[in-house]
């Protein structure tokens, strides 16, 4: 059994969907892929269902409604974890992360990681076809994380990474509360509470050239106040490996 895997949300992206599938199904080591759809109305599971049959390696968890990127990752997770991975990814649709650079955060978790954050911000400002507005807000959101929870991480909203299976057995799952951006804060924040080997790798992330960004300003807002809530409520919490 191949013992890697990537988890992909998707929500109305028949534009990138199969070219997503078919390019991570090409790659050299072999990753399985689980596609995590939110009953998208553009057709995105469909497609899914009709390549499954081309590629043995590609899952589909179809969800009734759109609930939430954490939501759709955590489903994600425990799917995976049920059937005995090793290695969990996440990974957007739209190809914003490079699925050649998959195989960097596998060789950095396979050499000793328990978390490899594809990171924008560790060498610079790694971001192309992204308006300045947009670059700012995020390089200084993660700059603003860092200030509050005290976490040596340069891309803390970063959502390209992998976990070792072990980590994501630790955090419990059903205690990671966000739903927007935030919850990219809150697994990076609880798997560095938890003492967890945390290592960064460079990656150029590319704004998508089809369908729509989900981004909006109510998951921009759950992401600064999120920060400080997580922050009081840790204060409070025992992390202990068990």
């Amino acid at each position: 059994m191949n013992n890697k895997i990537v988890i992909i949300p998707t929500y109305n992206e028949l534009e990138n969907v199969e070219n997503i599938i078919r390019k991570v199904m090409s790659l050299q080591p072999e990753f399985d892929l689980l596609i995590v759809d939110d009953n998208s109305p553009d057709g995105t599971g469909e497609i899914v269902i009709k390549l499954q049959s081309e590629f043995p390696r590609l899952f589909l968890l179809p969800r009734k409604e759109k609930n939430g990127l954490g939501t759709a990752y955590i489903a994600g997770f425990k799917w995976c974890l049920q059937k005995d991975y090793d290695f969990i990814f996440e990974m957007d649709a739209d190809f914003s992360h490079n699925p050649d650079d998959l195989i960097k955060l596998y060789n950095a978790c396979n050499e000793g990681a328990d978390l490899a954050i594809g990171s924008r911000y560790i060498t610079g400002v790694n971001v192309v076809n992204w308006p300045m507005n947009r670059v700012l807000m995020s390089y200084y959101a993660s700059s603003y994380v860092r200030l509050i929870t005290g976490m040596n991480i340069r891309d803390t909203t970063a959502g390209f990474v992998c976990y070792r299976r072990k980590l994501l057995e630790t955090i419990e799952l059903d205690n990671i509360k966000f739903r927007g951006y935030a919850f990219q804060i809150e697994m990076k924040y609880t798997a560095s509470k938890f003492g967890f080997k945390i290592v960064e790798v460079p990656i150029i992330f590319t704004d998508r050239t089809q369908g729509e960004s989900k981004m909006s300003k109510g998951i921009f807002k759950e992401a600064i106040l999120g920060v400080i809530s997580l922050k009081i409520k840790s204060l409070f919490k025992t992390y202990k490996r068990i």
